[in-house]
């Protein structure tokens, strides 16, 4: 029989700056003044479903200038700081110890850390020198799908041990105090910090990891990700990325779906990456969903923000925790995120 994995907990950790985001279109208007694209774009802030979110650095550190190498030693502390804090909540939640991982799947797009984050994580935590690791760059907002998808792979294929599944973006730190661009205005009202960590492994009882897969749509290349810029990663956003939801990722998800026998009436519970209202609006019309069934994605949105692939994490946890996964009332659900590439990452749980 194939060895099947499953989750054994997850946790998730943001850092301690709160960005209220009446207080963020307040400091906007101060930095950039009366600019008209500005006043345009500021309905972006108050449309986006987002409350409040939370920054690694406080908020007066976006009025000052931050060339490529601050923003990305900013980036390697304190992703470390999220990274060990997730990783040893997870170890805790799971009842074992930090001997009993024997695999590492780090996913981050925010930053650059040669040696890895993983391989810091290492020396930090103290993990097995033997330890397997992959670490992952450029998924984007896809990663978290895509990176659990790797780690459950990983997982399915070790005699021993547990895999630790994590990722961290600090999307918060790429705000451009002197660009007026419409992506760095989105980006500013949509972008926050977190990182989270999951173990995986074939003799745990939590919802099981039974299939995976992805879809790289056709001519999508210019429709999100990151230009690398002296003073750091300016987002690239599209304004059709709704569009494209709307009218290509149907068909990407059916054939996904048929590849297991599957369709969307087998689903019972459906868990997106919320990459903004108007893409959870668009994948519920997509599945065909009803009021409230995409409320898990639309609370860490409202609580959270948009942290790129760390955030579907959360919606899973909150699913878990407390949301739509939380009762007996289901047998399979699936994992969604999308991405630079353009792509879609899917990921299919049973309970």
């Amino acid at each position: 029989m194939p060895r099947v994995p499953r989750l054994a907990a997850i946790a998730t950790a943001v850092p301690p700056y709160v960005l209220e985001q009446d207080d963020v279109v307040h400091r906007v208007r101060a930095i950039f003044g009366h600019e008209a694209v500005v006043q345009r774009l500021l309905p972006v802030f108050e449309n986006s479903g987002i409350k409040r979110r939370y920054s690694c650095v406080p908020i007066e550190w976006y009025y000052e200038p931050h060339d490529w190498r601050d923003r990305n030693a900013v980036y390697i502390d304190a992703a470390l700081d999220l990274l060990e804090r997730a990783a040893r909540d997870a170890v805790e939640r799971a009842g074992v110890r930090i001997d009993d991982i024997s695999a590492i799947v780090a996913v981050s797009t925010t930053g650059i850390a040669t040696p890895s984050l993983d391989a810091l994580l290492v020396e930090r935590m103290g993990l097995r020198r033997t330890v397997r690791r992959l670490p992952i760059f450029g998924l984007g907002c896809a990663g978290g799908a895509l990176g659990l998808a790797r780690a459950a792979s990983v997982a399915a294929g070790l005699t021993e041990g547990l895999t630790l599944f994590l990722v961290v973006e600090l999307c918060a730190i790429s705000f451009r105090r002197n660009d007026l661009s419409k992506s760095n205005i989105v980006a500013t009202a949509l972008f926050g910090d977190g990182a989270a960590a999951a173990l995986l492994s074939t003799d745990a009882h939590g919802p099981a990891v039974v299939a995976s897969g992805e879809h790289l749509f056709e001519d999508t290349l210019d429709i999100m990700g990151w230009d690398v810029a002296t003073d750091g990663l300016r987002a690239i956003f599209s304004r059709d990325i709704p569009t494209l939801v709307e009218t290509r990722f149907r068909a990407a998800l059916d054939a996904y779906l048929a590849q297991s026998g599957l369709t969307v009436a087998d689903i019972d519970r459906v868990l997106p990456h919320p990459g903004g209202v108007k893409v959870l609006d668009a994948l519920q019309r997509a599945f065909e969903l009803g009021p409230g069934a995409l409320d898990d994605s639309r609370a860490i949105l409202r609580e959270y923000g948009n942290m790129s692939a760390a955030t579907v994490m959360f919606v899973l946890e909150r699913a878990l925790a407390s949301g739509s996964l939380s009762d007996a009332d289901w047998n399979r659900a699936l994992v969604t995120a999308m991405g630079p590439g353009f792509s879609a990452g899917f990921v299919t749980l049973e309970r």
